[in-house]
């Protein structure tokens, strides 16, 4: 790879936007095929234990929104680092933010530790359901920093457009879960065996060994290295610029957590089993968008560099082009859901009620495919040319104020049927999606004429 990523600045967009997409998506594919794994072997512990998975990440989900966040801002910085040909500040930026966002996870994790407890009760959990939660979510809680860490050494390949390098992290965590989950959940010679907490032992392992071989990539490009420590000292200036970069996106992420909580509080009135098809559901959602979270990742480091580069002509292009790509795979993901969607959902449960609820809820999601684009190409371009902070107040609308106000008209209110939930979430993130796109447009206008 160019040192200095040229190419970036220069090669057709359609085929720059496919190198970086692609690998993205191939890796965000094994990563929920990863997630598949867990669910399919909590199922086969009890379907309780799929519920209590399902609470987990909707609260650890909270954790990694920082990671994401932060991570995302560091790219975008040492993208326009690159662009602007000021290659000792992306170092700098890529020495500081390997230290910022594990320090961050640290801190995050203790917070986790404090409140998982109150969240899961509230979120309905008790006795034996509570237990299982916590001997999930605790473990999970202990190996944050290596995530973190992940996140971290990603925010610089990804900036220098490599995506193949978190590609085959995931490609091979996919298959070491394969072998390490009933290792630990059945136990093996002098491993015991762990149940549900064996999940998340063998997560942390592949979290590990995958930060050792991030790692070893990160310092083949040079960015990175140890031949002045003081690069990665804490520095104020470097830190406020992560901190006004990152803390919109994060928040973000932020929200889309208590989203995920808020929205599974409601599920809940339905009962466990609906958070069980709401859980399954939406993991299987995720397959169908995995290829335009590849398309945001491309988004964000074709735009970050170009944007530095004051190329603009080239800037609206890449957002025109993966808005393009990105409605060609939804209508290919909403036929596919459509017509296989009930029997993914039956692999992982065999209980009819269950399979009900998840194939109700992927028949309204499915629709929202497009506007999902649509918000994910916005939120990349708008953190890429350093315009992030309308991110926050677009993800506070759709996933609190707006999502409370609707499922509680339809579930408290009006007590409707599960299906109806989804329903109202399609219209509230439809108007989000709309709103996105204009405001990114008029951005647009505004910087880069």
């Amino acid at each position: 790879m160019r040192r200095s990523g040229e190419h970036l600045l220069t090669d057709d967009i359609p085929s720059l936007l496919k190198q970086i997409a692609i690998p993205a998506s191939t890796g965000m594919f094994f990563n929920t095929m990863y997630n598949v794994v867990d669910t399919f072997y909590a199922g086969l512990i009890s379907t309780q234990a799929i519920a209590a998975m399902s609470l987990s990440f909707m609260i650890f989900f909270l954790i990694i929104g920082f990671g994401y966040g932060f991570s995302s801002a560091i790219t975008a910085l040492i993208g326009n680092a690159f662009g602007r040909k000021k290659h000792l500040l992306a170092s700098i930026y890529a020495h500081k933010g390997l230290v910022f966002i594990p320090l961050l996870g640290l801190f995050l994790s203790m917070l986790g530790f404090a409140f998982a407890p109150m969240l899961f009760e509230l979120l309905g959990a008790s006795k034996e359901y509570l237990a299982i939660c916590l001997e999930y979510m605790n473990t999970i809680l202990a190996g944050a920093v290596f995530f973190m860490g992940n996140f971290a050494l990603n925010a610089i390949l990804v900036a220098k457009g490599n995506t193949k390098t978190y590609r085959n992290t995931l490609i091979f965590g996919f298959f070491a879960n394969l072998v390490l989950n009933p290792l630990f959940i059945y136990g093996f010679a002098f491993i015991p065996a762990m149940g549900i907490k064996g999940i998340a032992v063998a997560t942390i392992l592949i979290q590990i060994i995958n930060m050792f071989y991030m790692l070893s990539k990160v310092l083949e490009t040079k960015i990175v290295h140890f031949n002045r420590l003081v690069y990665f000292l804490p520095n104020k200036r470097i830190y406020q610029a992560f901190i006004k970069q990152g803390t919109p996106a994060s928040l973000n992420m932020l929200t889309m957590g208590f989203g995920s909580i808020l929205l599974t509080y409601f599920v809940s009135h339905y009962g466990y089993q609906a958070v069980a098809g709401y859980g399954i559901g939406f993991r299987v959602e995720q397959l169908m968008l995995l290829p335009a979270l590849g398309l945001s990742t491309a988004v964000l480091t074709l735009v970050s560099n170009n944007y530095g580069a004051r190329q603009y002509d080239r800037v609206y292009l890449i957002v025109k082009t993966a808005l393009k790509y990105g409605f060609m795979i939804s209508a290919f993901g909403i036929v596919f859901l459509l017509l296989f969607g009930e029997l993914i959902s039956s692999m992982f449960d065999d209980n009819a009620n269950v399979i009900s609820y998840s194939v109700n809820y992927l028949v309204v999601e499915v629709w929202i495919f497009f506007a999902y684009i649509t918000l994910f190409v916005s939120v990349s371009t708008l953190q890429a040319i350093k315009q992030p902070k309308m991110i926050f107040y677009i993800g506070l609308y759709r996933q609190i104020f707006a999502k409370f106000i609707v499922a509680f008209l339809i579930v408290k209110y009006w007590e409707l049927d599960y299906i109806y939930l989804f329903v109202g979430m399609f219209v509230m993130i439809y108007s989000a999606a709309i709103f996105a796109f204009f405001y990114t447009k008029n951005k647009l206008k505004t910087l880069c004429c």
